[in-house]
């Protein structure tokens, strides 16, 4: 996969990105820290998973020719995370990092062979699709707990009524 086609990914992992935040803006501030399901995260660390571990590390990675997971480092993050500001605000700092990252990040980042903390070595530009399934994966739990808080969470492919930087390009 070439530049070019990462780009087109990464579009689409945009707008999924802009649906995921307007998903946290629903949870309510006294649900971050619970666990609507026994032995899963809480939203706040479903949150710092996606947006620091699968989103801005992955890119981060690729971009420098190694994954370092920050895991243990967001899981403690999580914990102060009390507030849908401050998980969108965690969120969109994130975006913000990956998406320079992945600016940066050229044909010979997603051919280089990239090692990561978990055991696997890839080219660089399979680490975008694993970004793009555990995006969906995680995302999901998220809609689960919304529903499971009586929260009715934003249309799955709404991405017209994302904010400006992550709708559908004209």
């Amino acid at each position: 996969m070439d530049k070019q086609a990462i780009d087109r990914l990464w579009d689409q992992i945009r707008q999924k990105y802009g649906v995921y935040i307007r998903l946290i803006e629903r949870l309510p501030d006294s649900s971050l820290q619970t666990r609507p399901v026994d032995r899963m995260r809480s939203p706040a660390e479903v949150v710092t998973h996606i947006s620091g571990t699968v989103v801005r590390d992955i890119a981060q990675g690729v971009a420098g020719g190694e994954i370092v997971a920050r895991e243990e480092a967001e899981a403690g993050l999580a914990t102060g995370l009390t507030s849908r500001a401050e998980a969108v605000a965690f969120a969109a700092e994130c975006w913000e990092l990956a998406d320079a990252a992945v600016a940066a990040t050229g044909d010979a980042e997603l051919a280089a062979m990239v090692p990561t903390p978990w055991d696997m070595t890839a080219p660089g530009w399979v680490f975008f699709h694993v970004m793009n399934d555990e995006l969906v994966h995680h995302r999901g739990q998220l809609y689960v707990f919304a529903r499971l808080l009586g929260v009715e969470p934003p249309f799955i492919w709404s991405h017209e009524e994302n904010p400006p930087r992550f709708r559908p390009a004209a």
